[in-house]
This record gives structure tokens, C-alpha cells and sequence, in this order.
């Protein structure tokens, strides 16, 4: 059974940084893809950045150059580094895993992942 799970949210001020982990346990096989994605109230949920077992990366134009996804393959933990966080970053953050190798271009979709985790907080304030 694939779980994952979601942690590092929190409540910071605009300008802060936060780092999320999603701990993946379960998951068999070399080839996947994993994502962020975002949910912010009365919006659809968004990928935020994506990668793949190749280690590709692709972001959404709102973040980039603020953060950055990363994984340990040897801890099977997902991360997402944010930095010169905003007010409109708010929002409850969920890690995804897809047992396959997306194309970049497919990383950020939602409908393209099987399995999710709980989600985790963050609140940015302004």
C-alpha cells in the first residue's frame, strides 16, 4: 500500500522560507514521477513543481526562482525548498506520486497522479 505523507507547513510572514518534506513508503520500482501541489480556497488545485525518476524538474511560472523540488531516493522523501514566500503561496500543500515517467510537460498535472497524501499547511501573511 502507497502512503505519503506531508509535513514541514506552517504560518510565516511574506519574505519568509519554508521546507516541506513528504515521506513516500511503499512505492516499488525505478520509474515514477512526484509533484507539489497547491490548493488555495476557492481555487482549483495547481501543480506547483514536479519531478521525475530521471530527475527532470519543471515548475510553475509563480515559483520559479523561489523554490526548488528535490528527492532523496535513498530516504524516499520528496521535498519542496520554499523561499521569498508570498500571500497568495497560502494555501494546503499535497504531495503526489505517479508509479511512471510523466514527460515534464505532464509533471504538473493533477489528473496525471495515482497516489496523494494528506496535505500540510502553509500560511503565508503579508
Amino acid at each position: 500500500q502507497v502512503q505519503l505523507v506531508e509535513s514541514g507547513g506552517g504560518s510565516v510572514q511574506a519574505g519568509g522560507s519554508l521546507r516541506l518534506s513528504c515521506a513516500v513508503s511503499g512505492f516499488t520500482g525505478s520509474t515514477y514521477s512526484s509533484g507539489w501541489f497547491r490548493h488555495a480556497p476557492g481555487k482549483e488545485r495547481e501543480g506547483v513543481a514536479g519531478i521525475g525518476s530521471d530527475d527532470r524538474t519543471t515548475y510553475a511560472d509563480s515559483v520559479k526562482g523561489r523554490f526548488t523540488i528535490a528527492q532523496d531516493n535513498a530516504k524516499n522523501t520528496l521535498f519542496l525548498q520554499m523561499n521569498d514566500l508570498k500571500p497568495e503561496d497560502t494555501g494546503m500543500y499535497y504531495c503526489a506520486a505517479e508509479g511512471r515517467l510523466l514527460v515534464r510537460s505532464f509533471l504538473l498535472w493533477r489528473t496525471m497522479y495515482t497516489y496523494w497524501g494528506q496535505g500540510t499547511q502553509v500560511t503565508v501573511s503579508s
